[in-house]
């Protein structure tokens, strides 16, 4: 009779168990985290002048739609469509500022504590042992 051998997680002979215990500390420490930032959003700024360019960023993206639907295979479509989305994006990712709320030490360091011993268990477990 032969002698079965059974993988873990990542197919590897580390545990089950190890990985599904890191996967849960990490989910809790990560959403402790994510609970306590704020974002918000301004107006586009471009050095100190406070712009709203919004609108100029649709005129390549409207061009592109139309160069498309005109031609799907127009390169210059593509190009202005794609370069129309990556300056409505930058705008947009530009506008955010993130916040940590204030919260107490101990609570920092548990979500700390939660989210990289998380992962440091399920890198342990994806070793084979």
């Amino acid at each position: 009779m032969g002698e079965k051998n059974i993988e873990g997680a990542g197919g590897t002979s580390g545990g089950i168990s190890t990985f599904l215990i890191g996967l849960v500390m990490a989910v809790a420490g990560g959403y402790l985290i994510t609970n306590q930032v704020t974002v918000t959003s301004t107006r586009w700024r471009f050095y100190s002048f406070h712009l709203n360019p919004f609108g100029m960023a649709l005129i390549p993206f409207i061009f592109g739609i139309g160069f498309l639907f005109f031609n799907g295979k127009s390169i210059a479509g593509w190009l202005l469509t794609g370069g129309g989305l990556v300056i409505i994006f930058v705008g947009i990712i530009n506008s955010l500022h993130i916040y940590f709320r204030p919260t107490t030490l101990f609570n920092t360091l548990v979500m700390i504590v939660l989210l990289i011993g998380g992962i440091g268990l399920i890198a342990r477990s994806l070793r084979a042992s």
